[in-house]
């Protein structure tokens, strides 16, 4: 009699079966939310360089929507993408490893260590759909106590694109004495309606994917068509529109006719093949909890307005935007600049919209060193 086949391993979010890889943890403890429900929270994180005698030489990295903390290296079974910044971190490079203590952690909520969706919740099974509602604060709180782990009591540097710039942003608002740099790029003080309206298609995408049951899908086939669905809108949002029409235009798929039955236009095999690719590498629960953060995304609740809040940033503040951003608008980050004295502003030029601060790396290279300053 054969033996019964054995369900894949799920390579979709992290666990222990895949190896540790390059991250390190750390148990935190209990962490009480913005809306106050109460959960024990473990952090992965990976560090590059060491921390100086002095504890000031620490740069934090915050990394974007289905990002890690995998900021540097190669793939592998522990680590479903490379590098998503390759080149940034290092001996030599805008964050030199032999100048500066660089910290990157998997953000709560996400599915690459830090506890979310897929952690044990209190009933010993994952958390799926009764994961804690979230806010970019809580995901700062979290950091702080990770920050305080490591003995890290002032950063010298904190710094992400998009979700990570709310963070970099919340970060200086929240905790000013702990931040002497803030670099925020290719992100907003608050989350717009536009921005909120592309992410209702998605949320509704992957909840009403008939695989989606409340979000406890842990031990069966989960929503992956929805995700897929989500995914194609995403990064339509993600790309500029010149970029999209030059690489593309109206092009079929090599070997597909669109006006047969399922043939495709080129970009319509772009999206499905990063709608698959995501799909072999992200947690779907992880994808609302992280895209409801950042639809919560406002650093003036509850503290007079986001000009109000951003007065309370005591370090130096430089914002960026990319002007080919659809998402992200350039103006954004404008607006910021203006709002507080002092605040640097960089434009990155770029044909790659939103994915300019993924892409560019040169550029975002150097405005690293420039707000950095010499070693």
């Amino acid at each position: 009699m054969s033996s019964p086949t054995r369900p894949p391993t799920p390579r979709w979010y992290w666990h222990a079966g895949l190896g540790a890889g390059d991250r390190q943890f750390v148990d935190v403890g209990d962490i009480t939310t913005e809306l106050g429900q109460t959960l024990p929270v473990r952090v992965a994180y990976e560090s590059w360089g060491r921390l100086n005698a002095r504890r000031d030489n620490a740069v934090l990295v915050e990394h974007a929507l289905t990002g890690d903390s995998h900021v540097v290296g190669s793939a592998s079974a522990a680590h479903p993408s490379a590098g998503w910044w390759e080149g940034l971190i290092g001996p030599g490079c805008p964050l030199d490893t032999d100048r500066y203590f660089v910290v990157a952690s998997n953000v709560l909520g996400g599915c690459q260590g830090t506890t979310g969706p897929s952690s044990p919740g209190p009933h010993a099974r994952p958390w799926g759909g009764d994961f804690p509602l979230i806010t970019i604060r809580d995901q700062v709180q979290v950091e702080a106590a990770l920050a305080d782990a490591l003995g890290v009591t002032q950063w010298a540097a904190v710094l992400g694109g998009s979700m990570g710039g709310m963070r970099a942003l919340e970060w200086a608002v929240t905790y000013p004495h702990r931040v002497r740099l803030a670099i925020v790029v290719a992100s907003t003080y608050s989350s717009t309606a536009d921005q909120i309206a592309w992410s209702a298609p998605q949320l509704a995408a992957i909840t009403g994917d008939r695989h989606y049951r409340g979000g406890h899908f842990y031990d069966s086939e989960p929503p992956f068509a929805g995700m897929g669905v989500a995914r194609r809108i995403a990064h339509t949002t993600y790309r500029g529109e010149h970029e999209l029409g030059v690489r593309f235009g109206r092009d079929a798929q090599p070997g597909e006719d669109p006006l047969s039955a399922g043939g495709r236009y080129a970009i319509e095999s772009y999206l499905d093949h990063h709608a698959d690719k995501l799909s072999h590498r992200f947690d779907p629960n992880s994808y609302l909890v992280l895209t409801r953060a950042m639809n919560h995304h406002d650093i003036g609740r509850d503290r007079g307005g986001w000009q109000s809040a951003l007065q309370r940033v005591t370090g130096e503040l430089v914002v960026a935007g990319v002007t080919t951003d659809r998402l992200y608008p350039l103006h954004l980050s404008e607006e910021m600049a203006h709002a507080r004295e002092g605040t640097a502003f960089e434009v990155i030029v770029s044909d790659h919209g939103h994915d300019g601060f993924l892409v560019e790396r040169a550029s975002v290279g150097a405005l690293i060193r420039r707000a950095l300053g010499p070693s």
